[in-house]
């Protein structure tokens, strides 16, 4: 019931930028895929790879019949014997290209050979977006990035929790054959919003 999860981190949320803000960065995600039929590249650090947020957008794009969603994760440490879909080494953001969107997300700040990389694949045309922890050394992917979200230290939200809002954002509102299907479980999310919100204040 990952609607149910979604709506209740929401309603935890409620009063916070968070909700505004994880919608707005999922609807530039969103646009960048839709305008070009796809081509998501999602890479992290050596340290962090964004395994969790790679299976959410997968399960979104399934669920809203947008596979324009489902990212190809770019690996740093690829080996030619891992399955097909853990065997993308960091060579495929030197061959970005216009039309492609580079998601890149970590808890850490962005080294150097990896922001070269970032670089140049905004400069080959790909759009790029940063989703980060608010950490030193990040401001030059902020800068490098068409749109980014930073997730600040020293609270209780974590990157991964706004990564689970921002690929839920991303599928609920995404257009698609699967309308029928987007629709049922945009009514479910509501009815969960519906569900765990608070009572009315009697007077």
């Amino acid at each position: 019931m990952d609607a149910v999860r979604v709506a209740l981190l929401r309603e935890v949320l409620a009063g916070t930028e968070w909700p505004a803000a994880t919608r707005r960065f999922a609807g530039a995600l969103r646009s960048s895929v839709g305008a070009h039929g796809g081509g998501l590249l999602l890479v992290g650090t050596e340290e962090y790879e964004p395994w969790h947020l790679a299976a959410h957008l997968v399960d979104e794009a399934a669920w809203s019949g947008t596979p324009e969603l489902s990212p190809t994760l770019v690996r740093h440490a690829a080996r030619p014997g891992d399955p097909a879909h853990l065997a993308v080494g960091l060579g495929r953001l030197a061959a970005a290209r216009r039309g492609e969107t580079l998601l890149v997300v970590t808890p850490d700040a962005v080294g150097a050979p990896l922001l070269e990389r970032v670089h140049d694949a905004r400069r080959a045309g790909a759009t790029v977006l940063a989703l980060d922890g608010q950490v030193a050394g990040n401001g030059d992917l902020r800068a490098l990035a068409h749109d980014a979200l930073a997730v600040p230290g020293g609270t209780d939200l974590d990157l991964d929790t706004v990564q689970h809002l921002v690929s839920a954002a991303a599928g609920e509102n995404a257009g698609g054959a699967s309308r029928g299907r987007r629709s049922f479980r945009d009514r479910l999310s509501r009815l969960a919003d519906h569900l765990t919100a608070p009572p009315p204040a009697r007077w």
